[in-house]
């Protein structure tokens, strides 16, 4: 008899995985306040006084529900940033991406995401919204951000 757990097989070819990623309630909210109206929205630790941003469902230090939601301005600063001079493919890009993390006053958390002209660490940046008839609850409905 032979041992199963022992026996190695390799199966090649492609296999299509189908599936549905869901953003959960906290991050459906912030995509439709982005995409209805322009605006980012946090939620609220009523027990900590903690706003999140990205809005979360439950509080991080204390594991409290998180059911208050608040607008957070749309000018946060840089705390980190890189230079992308190739694209998802590996080819050259005709200009360098500058891609930051823009943390938000008064809020824990921050979003990564493109950045238009030159930048530096601790610069204030003010988030660009898409056209309303252009959004369609992306992050990518903020189109980007640029210098104050």
């Amino acid at each position: 008899m032979i041992n199963m757990t022992t026996v190695v097989s390799k199966v090649e070819g492609d296999f299509p995985v189908h599936y549905r990623y869901t953003v959960g309630i906290a991050a459906e909210k912030f995509l439709r306040e982005i995409k209805d109206n322009g605006r980012l929205i946090g939620s609220r630790c009523a027990k900590c006084g903690i706003t999140y941003m990205p809005p979360r469902i439950y509080c991080e230090r204390c594991m409290a529900t998180l059911e208050e939601y608040l607008n957070v301005e749309d000018t946060g600063t840089v705390e980190s940033y890189t230079a992308c001079y190739r694209d998802s493919n590996g080819e050259a890009l005709p200009k360098p991406t500058i891609v930051a993390f823009v943390r938000f006053n008064r809020t824990a958390g921050g979003i990564i995401h493109f950045v238009h002209g030159d930048v530096a660490i601790g610069d204030q940046v003010r988030a660009i919204f898409k056209d309303k008839l252009q959004r369609t609850g992306s992050i990518l409905d903020i189109a980007y951000f640029e210098r104050v």
